[in-house]
């Protein structure tokens, strides 16, 4: 007889798809460190019935009950998944529904299965170094209305006697506060938006990033030209003639929360527009007891005026920099992806920030070795399709980044991209010891240039601009951050180079560079690289199997 319910446990690299054959090999057998967060899926579907299996309960039976969590794979429209000149290696290119929010359980509804449609759902094992290291059957139940079980799946989840060392890479994702408050219909840093951002902020760090942008004024980040988006300044500034004051009191709330959560590393807005340096950001003040925007679009970044602010501005934001004896953690910008054609602006707004911050790291998005090689940027961050020049050069504690126009043999995160791209980047960030990683979009909830606002959950490509999965992280639950597939994949491949770190300090540099690429046709390089999930699968749990008698011994 046939089971009304079919099931198959798979790792956390499938995508499950409704309309498609599950062809992913069944993974029921795995290995974690002590502290490491282990994820896998089971997928299911209802078999030859006639209508969906409705309100499935889901149970755990484990020791590591206390630690599982378990989330419903959900599906997200894609009208634009990817461009037309995409490469080979991707999922699939047509419009539809893709994989990838994972809502967390309903206590009063369970899951349904669809004939003939296959789902997942999201098993998170959180290891917190507490349980003995040994093996766990972890067994999920699938009951239906009357607690009658239709299917059940186990996994043997084998911890190891180890622990992943403390995260060096910095790692920050672009944290959009103007997009929460916008969302949530709150004021901008009323009570309801504290909240709201302190929730973000914790799961941003949950999750490995442990920088956060910190919007002094409101940073001119994808905005038209000419446009504006909300204000979102945490500095207050009073104007009278050519003198200013400031308070600095929002930022200190900002830098409290961001301690509360984990926060290592704060980086300070961008003190001049994208793509150019050619004017200021959105500045607001109160000036004869009215608040106006006092520089902006029309304002000359060369000019004596912006530079007068300066001058007066930097000198206080070091001295409340060194008051809350955040020397060591405070990073600046100045101007997100500029070109060579820009390089006029970009020097006059590199010299008068060195003048000022020249004892802090100053990190750009930038390309072209050229800023680097004149001295404009004392850490720039390529794109990791743009990178070797950077490399065989030895630039030092060089960063990467990637965005929508790297989609071409180099990793990224894009609904149609397997989830192996997304986590290969870990095994070369390792190689390439690189210092931090940079994205733009935890949480962009605008159409492109912040024309206006979109619904996240029907809006996946921010108005047919950037493939889907490039421009958000997250989702806005209804009262706080709902987690996607790529969040999850992306902090596994932080994972992984904790990992070879951690085997680094058992054998050396060397041996583990020896050991990332033994077996391979072609060395790894941030275009070339093992395309084959169960590679990577394969890889990890052979280097926590070599890590295991290692510390044994």
């Amino acid at each position: 007889m046939v089971p009304a319910l079919e099931t198959k446990c798979v790792s956390s690299l499938a995508k499950v798809f409704p309309d498609e054959e599950l062809l992913d090999d069944i993974r029921s057998k795995a290995s974690a460190l002590k502290n490491e967060v282990f994820s896998f899926q089971v997928a299911y579907r209802a078999q030859h019935t006639a209508r969906a299996i409705r309100d499935l309960n889901i149970q755990i039976e484990s020791e590591l009950a206390s630690r599982i969590s378990v989330k419903s794979v959900a599906l997200a429209p894609s009208e634009l998944p990817c461009y037309p000149d995409q490469d080979e290696h991707i999922l699939r290119s047509t419009p539809g529904l893709y994989p990838d929010p994972l809502f967390p359980m309903d206590s009063n509804r369970g899951v349904h299965a669809v004939p003939q449609q296959w789902r997942s759902l999201w098993i998170t094992v959180a290891l917190d170094g507490s349980a003995e290291a040994g093996l766990y059957p972890i067994r999920i139940l699938f009951l239906d209305e009357s607690a009658g079980l239709l299917a059940e799946e186990v996994v043997e989840l084998e911890i190891i006697n180890a622990e992943l060392p403390k995260q060096k890479l910095i790692h920050t994702e672009w944290f959009h506060t103007d997009c929460i408050a916008v969302h949530y219909g709150v004021d901008m840093f009323s009570e309801a938006h504290w909240t709201l951002i302190e929730k973000y902020v914790d799961t941003a760090v949950q999750h490995g990033m442990n920088m956060l942008l910190t919007p002094l004024f409101t940073p001119p980040l994808d905005t038209k030209e000419g446009g504006e988006r909300p204000t979102v300044q945490l500095i207050e500034v009073e104007k009278q003639g050519d003198r200013y004051s400031f308070g600095f009191d929002q930022l200190k709330k900002w830098i409290e929360i961001g301690n509360r959560c984990g926060i290592a590393f704060f980086e300070f807005s961008h003190l001049f527009t994208q793509w150019g340096a050619k004017h200021a950001p959105k500045i607001m003040a109160t000036e004869d007891g009215k608040l106006a925007r006092i520089f902006g679009w029309e304002t000359d970044a060369t000019g004596e005026s912006y530079k007068s602010f300066l001058r007066q501005f930097l000198p206080e934001l070091v001295h409340f920099i060194e008051a809350n004896k955040l020397e060591q953690r405070s990073y600046f910008h100045i101007s997100d992806e500029p070109s060579l054609e820009h390089l006029p602006w970009y020097t006059s707004a590199s010299e008068i920030m060195r003048e000022f911050l020249g004892q802090f790291p100053m990190i750009d998005a930038l390309s072209d070795y050229a800023f680097y090689e004149q001295g404009l940027v004392s850490n720039p961050i390529p794109a990791n399709d743009h990178i070797e020049p950077f490399l065989s050069n030895g630039v030092q504690n060089l960063w990467t980044y990637y965005c929508c126009a790297q989609y071409k043999q180099v990793s990224n995160r894009f609904f149609s991209m397997p989830s192996a791209r997304n986590r290969i980047i870990g095994l070369q960030m390792y190689k390439y010891n690189i210092a931090g990683f940079l994205h733009w979009g935890y949480n962009f909830w605008y159409s492109q240039f912040s024309v206006a606002p979109i619904q996240p959950f029907e809006t996946t490509d921010a108005g047919c601009a950037f493939p889907s999965g490039d421009a958000y992280l997250v989702y806005p639950g209804p009262e706080g951050p709902i987690e996607s597939i790529r969040l999850k994949v992306f902090y596994e491949a932080l994972q992984d180079i904790r990992a070879l770190e951690l085997l680094e300090s058992l054998i050396g540099r060397a041996e583990t560079l020896k050991f990332l690429e033994d077996g391979l046709a072609e060395e790894i390089t941030f275009d070339v690289y093992p395309r084959d999930q169960n590679w990577l699968l394969s890889f990890r749990e052979r280097l926590n199997q070599t890590i295991k008698p290692l510390l044994e011994s």
